[in-house]
C-alpha cells in the first residue's frame, strides 16, 4: 500500500481527547455549574467528562468515527473506501462493549454527538435532564 505523506500528517494531527466539540461540551456544563472529572483511565473507554456523584459518564463522539446515524456519519471516503467501513466499525463495536462494560459497573452512560453541539439550547436542555 502506498503511503500518501500528506495523508499521514493530516491523520497524525486527529485528536482523541481535548477534541474541539469537547472542549464546546466542556464549557457549556462548566457554565451551568457542574464539575466533572476528565478522562478517567480507570473506567472502560475513559470517559469524555465523569461525574462521580452522579455515576455518569459522557463521551462527546465525532460523527464521522464512530459512524453516527447523521449525514456527516453517513458519509464514507470515496478513497480507501474498504479500510474506512472496516475502521468505523471496529469503532462502533469497542464503543457498544465500553457502553456495557460501564452499565455493568453500575454507570450511566450518555454519548453527546458533534451534530447535536450546533444546538446548544437544546444540548444544554439535554445535559440539565441528565443531572436531574
Amino acid at each position: 500500500m502506498k503511503v500518501d505523506p500528506v495523508r499521514s500528517r493530516t491523520m497524525r494531527a486527529v485528536k482523541s481527547k481535548n477534541t474541539s466539540p469537547e472542549l464546546v461540551v466542556r464549557k457549556l456544563i462548566h457554565a451551568m455549574g457542574y464539575r466533572f472529572r476528565l478522562h478517567r483511565k480507570d473506567l472502560p473507554g475513559s470517559p469524555d467528562l465523569v461525574f462521580p456523584g452522579r455515576k455518569l459518564a459522557l463521551f462527546v463522539n465525532g460523527c464521522f468515527w464512530h459512524g453516527h446515524g447523521c449525514l456527516r456519519g453517513a458519509r464514507i471516503p470515496k478513497s480507501n473506501t474498504e479500510y474506512w467501513i472496516k475502521k468505523i466499525e471496529r469503532n462502533r463495536v469497542r464503543d457498544k462493549e465500553t457502553l456495557i462494560a460501564l452499565q455493568k459497573l453500575g454507570w450511566r452512560v450518555h454519548v453527546i454527538w458533534e451534530c447535536e453541539i450546533k444546538d446548544r439550547d437544546r444540548l444544554k436542555e439535554n445535559i440539565q435532564a441528565l443531572m436531574d
